[in-house]
Formats: structure tokens, C-alpha cells, sequence
């Protein structure tokens, strides 16, 4: 049974950061390329992303981390996606994260990582190619 109607994001700001602008910018893109995007607002816990992900169906969740705390809220997130039986659903991510972060990052599951000064483009391509494509479907 293949899965139809177009692909689902939920873009999120987990912690304490603020700072909303790239995540809305990121949002905004999606949409504007067919997607359905849940965006949750400022100030959420990783239980309530992951709820949010799992209640909305989404093929995807966007993570926008600006403060510093990337390590262990990518952790957090993939550890409950994990133990809700729904890692199936892609987690990517942008903002301040140093280079020497993105490759443990990576191996605790996070599918990639966009910095800043990466295009609205390259994020909605990324997101098109890698997220429910055929093989998933």
C-alpha cells in the first residue's frame, strides 16, 4: 500500500532558543513546494515534537536549533522517535551547528544537516529526494 497526497513536515524549535526566522523562512519554502508543514512555535520539548510528528502523520520533522544544546536535543528526538516505533520519520535539521557536530550527529540518526547560508532550494530539493521517495512509498 503505497502512501499518497503530499509529503508532511513538521518544523520545530525545540528548547529555549528564540530566534524563529529560519525556521519560518524553512517552513514557508516547504509549503510553497507542495508540502503540508506543521510548524509547532517557539519553546517545544522533544516529547512534544515527537508527539506532534506522530498525531500530524509526518514523513519528516525540521529541527531549527540556534542555542547550542543540538547534541542533545537531535538525541532526545531520535531517542523517542525510537521508542514510539516511529523511526520511520526522517529528522534533518539547520542553524548553528559546528562542523565537527554534524558527523555524530549523523551517526545518531539524523539524515542531514543544513548550516547557515544554505538556500531555501537546496532544503526543499533535499527534502523532495530523500523524504517518502519511491523506495519508501
Amino acid at each position: 500500500m503505497g502512501v499518497t497526497g503530499p509529503i508532511r513536515v513538521v518544523v520545530a524549535k525545540p528548547g529555549l532558543d528564540g530566534h524563529d526566522r529560519g525556521a519560518k523562512v524553512i517552513a514557508r519554502a516547504l509549503r510553497d513546494a507542495g508540502m503540508e508543514v506543521i510548524y509547532t512555535g517557539l519553546h517545544q520539548t522533544p516529547e512534544q515534537v515527537v508527539d506532534t510528528a506522530i498525531q500530524e502523520d509526518a514523513d519528516a520533522i525540521g529541527l531549527s536549533i540556534l542555542s547550542g544544546a543540538h547534541m542533545t536535543l537531535f538525541a532526545k528526538v531520535i531517542e523517542l522517535l525510537k521508542e514510539r516505533d516511529a523511526a520511520d520519520i526522517k529528522v534533518f535539521g539547520g542553524g548553528i551547528i559546528p562542523e565537527a557536530d554534524i558527523p555524530p550527529l549523523k551517526e545518531l540518526g539524523v539524515a542531514a544537516i543544513f548550516t547557515p547560508g544554505t538556500s531555501t532550494g537546496d532544503v526543499v530539493a533535499w527534502v523532495n529526494a530523500n523524504v517518502r521517495h519511491p523506495a519508501d512509498a
